[in-house]
């Protein structure tokens, strides 16, 4: 029983320094943060309305927005750089 949990805690470490690691290598000097494409719910930070990710309520409200790789923000419909 304890070797499995050990495993199952090794594996889960693993996929969250990747997923952690994915996210902060779009967010660093090759990304940039795009308003207004946001589905509601998976949005990566707070707005004048609430102080945390995943909180949106509606889709592509023009204050929520994500992370996406240099220059795709300009690409997306409705997308906006946030300054």
């Amino acid at each position: 029983m304890n070797k499995n949990l050990l495993i199952a805690s090794a594996v889960a470490s693993v996929l969250t320094v990747g997923v952690l690691a994915s996210t902060d290598a779009v967010a660093g000097p090759k990304g940039e943060k795009c308003m207004g494409i946001v589905k509601a719910g998976q949005n990566d930070c707070g707005t004048s309305t609430h102080s945390c990710a995943g909180q949106a309520k509606v889709d592509n409200h023009p204050e929520e927005w994500v992370f996406v790789p240099k220059g795709t923000c300009a690409k997306i419909a409705g997308g906006v750089v946030k300054a």
